[in-house]
C-alpha cells in the first residue's frame, strides 16, 4: 500500500476600519502547504488512522497507536513514528474534547505526561512534523493518546486523523 497525503492550510482575513473618508483594510494572506509522499523518511509517511467518534458525558479513551487501531482500510495500524494529528470537534458539541498525553504510556506529542488541550465545540487542533523522526510510538511505554468529554452533562463527537510511518 502507499499513502500520499497533501495538508494545505489557507488562512485569509481583513482586518478594516471606517474613516472619514476611506476605508483602511489590511489584508492577510497566509498559506502553507505539506506534502507527505509514501516511506519512513522525512517528508513521508506511510500509515493513517481516521475515524469519526462519540465519547458518552464524562467519558475517557485511550488511542493506542502500537496494535490496537485499523487503517481506513482493515489492516492493523502500528505507527512507529506519528507525522500529524488532527481533532476537530463537532459544532454541535456542548463540552470540549481535551486530547492529552497520559501521565502512564502516552505517547510524547506533548513536552509532558499529563499536558494536553482542550478541543472547544467547532474548535480544531492540528500538529504537524514532517521531519524523518516526528514523534516516536512505544509500544507499551508510549504509545497512547488520551481523549477526554470535558463534563458530564452530554456527549461529544470528533474527527480524529493520525498520519504516520512504520519505521
Amino acid at each position: 500500500m502507499t499513502l500520499s497525503t497533501n495538508m494545505r492550510l489557507n488562512l485569509q482575513s481583513t482586518l478594516s476600519s471606517a474613516l472619514d473618508l476611506v476605508t483602511s483594510r489590511a489584508p492577510l494572506v497566509y498559506e502553507s502547504i505539506i506534502d507527505l509522499a509514501s516511506g519512513v523518511g522525512a517528508n513521508q509517511a506511510d500509515k493513517i488512522f481516521a475515524d469519526t467518534r462519540t465519547l458518552a458525558a464524562s467519558a475517557t479513551e485511550d488511542l493506542d497507536l502500537a496494535g490496537v487501531l485499523s487503517d481506513p482500510l482493515g489492516a492493523a495500524l502500528t505507527f512507529a513514528r506519528i507525522k500529524a494529528v488532527l481533532v476537530k470537534a463537532a459544532a454541535g458539541n456542548t463540552n470540549s474534547v481535551q486530547v492529552t498525553r497520559p501521565a502512564a504510556n502516552g505517547v510524547p506529542l506533548f513536552i509532558a505526561a499529563g499536558d494536553g488541550l482542550a478541543v472547544r465545540p467547532g474548535g480544531l487542533f492540528l500538529w504537524v512534523a514532517p521531519d524523518a523522526t516526528g514523534v516516536a510510538v512505544t509500544a507499551g511505554t508510549g504509545d497512547l493518546l488520551t481523549l477526554t468529554n470535558s463534563a458530564g452533562s452530554t456527549s461529544v463527537t470528533y474527527d480524529v486523523v493520525i498520519i504516520g510511518a512504520s519505521a
